[in-house]
């Protein structure tokens, strides 16, 4: 950064760093809140019978959101790079309020059968083009408003965003495990988070209305008709296969220790409900503290390390985590294993969006981040807890945890053949070198 960078330029981009954020963190409260209270509200919708059957069954619905990410990152993707990132941003904040307030009033199965769910399906959907979109707006946005040297601290937030909103989601689940009783919270108790979702959706709504737009994407004059587009994107497509394979582990890895950890404590360990959701807090809010150190360190190191590392450890430490946890009765242990996973997660989730985001140039990069990345989220990401609960089902729990580890290795092997994209110019020609540090450009809103 030069001295005579405008004042725009000059400092840290925080007013862009919580306006992404902090949307993000309602979309995602919204999307989580949904895997941690389905121990409440899975009889609600299905008929009575087995825990395991009715958990498979909201497990279903929790994957079909997943596979409407694909549309809504194609929708919603070529919208944020044909109309902008702030436009996006407000849409997909839009969608996520009307769907959790469709899950607050949702009628149960006693009251309409099967209707109940069907409603429960369409918020599911709904929520996945939201997310599907919400992503790729983010990283893209985050990344964009970065200044060159520290995209990987300032992406890092769009993860402790992430956190910060499955925190509060399971911070209010303790509070009404303590302050309501187990009859209510599965009568009506689990309405209410979706309920504060809805209202804060309808809060960051406003919010992201006074956003201002990153420089990297109003001076990007050239390829106006091809903006957002998918003949474009084909263009790309090593690239977008690219993230489809380097989100392969790493998506399978987080939801197996972030959404589906709550219940398999509960559901394998034998830990109560109440201190499986105080064990995922503590570790996840652990979690998110190191997403900033880890994104800033892969702006001193490189990205390749830190996913490099994730390969590795998800590789060779995830069957002897699974299993040590799926023998622990106790708070303690159970928390330091669920941390050492996590340690081992940061070193993808601290710096993928950037990564992605690096890969793109600016007429095709929320497109080109969200298509693929909802991709692979559909596949490997969405259906992990429904492939756990399948294993467990069938009497082979352990076969998820090689799962886990495969996914990883398929991974691994694309870090580490994978260029590095530290130093590529956000703001570029076509054929301009990808990689070349001297098209760099600084961007800050």
């Amino acid at each position: 950064m030069t001295d005579s960078a405008p004042p725009s330029q000059a400092r840290t981009p925080w007013r862009a760093v919580f306006g992404g954020s902090i949307g993000n963190l309602v979309e995602w409260y919204d999307w989580f809140v949904y895997a941690s209270f389905a121990t409440y509200f899975a009889g609600a919708f299905f008929p009575k019978g087995n825990d395991t059957a009715q958990l498979l069954n909201t497990a279903g619905i929790f994957a079909v959101g997943f596979f409407m990410r694909p549309v809504g990152g194609w929708l919603l993707g070529r919208f944020a790079d044909r109309r902008g990132r702030k436009a996006a941003l407000t849409l997909t904040v839009t969608l996520m309020s009307a769907s959790a307030l469709l899950i607050a009033i949702a009628p149960t199965y006693d009251q309409v059968g099967y209707f109940g769910a069907a409603v429960l399906l369409v918020a599911r959907l709904l929520q996945g083009l939201s997310v599907g979109g919400e992503y790729a707006a983010s990283a893209t946005y985050l990344t964009e408003a970065s200044r060159p040297g520290g995209r990987g601290f300032v992406s890092s937030f769009q993860y402790v965003s992430m956190t910060m909103g499955q925190l509060i989601g399971l911070g209010l689940q303790i509070v009404l495990q303590h302050t309501m009783s187990d009859d209510a919270l599965h009568s009506y108790g689990w309405r209410i988070p979706f309920i504060v979702g809805a209202v804060g959706a309808a809060v960051v709504f406003w919010l992201r209305r006074n956003l201002l737009e990153t420089e990297v994407y109003t001076e990007e004059d050239a390829h106006q008709d091809e903006r957002g587009t998918i003949a474009e994107l084909l263009r790309h497509r090593k690239e977008a296969a690219l993230v489809i394979a380097l989100t392969m582990g790493g998506t399978v890895a987080y939801y197996t220790y972030t959404t589906y950890l709550t219940k398999y404590l509960s559901n394998t360990a034998g830990l109560s409900k109440s201190d499986a959701s105080l064990v995922s807090f503590c570790a996840l809010f652990l979690f998110m503290l190191l997403q900033p150190l880890a994104g800033s360190l892969s702006d001193r190191i490189g990205r390749r390390p830190l996913l490099i590392t994730f390969g590795f450890g998800s590789m060779l430490g995830t069957v002897p985590i699974m299993t040590a946890l799926s023998h622990t009765n106790t708070f303690t242990g159970a928390l330091l294993l669920s941390l050492a996973a996590l340690v081992i997660v940061t070193g993808y989730t601290s710096i993928n969006a950037v990564v992605k985001a690096e890969l793109f140039p600016t007429h095709v990069r929320a497109l080109g981040v969200a298509l693929p990345y909802a991709l692979a989220n559909a596949l490997f990401g969405g259906t992990a807890e429904y492939v756990a609960l399948w294993f467990k089902k069938g009497g082979a729990e352990s076969g998820y945890y090689w799962y886990v580890s495969a996914c990883a290795a398929v991974s691994l092997i694309v870090y580490l053949t994978m260029r590095e994209t530290r130093d590529a110019a956000l703001s570029r020609d076509r054929a301009d070198d990808p990689a070349a540090p001297g098209k760099q450009r600084t961007t800050a809103v």
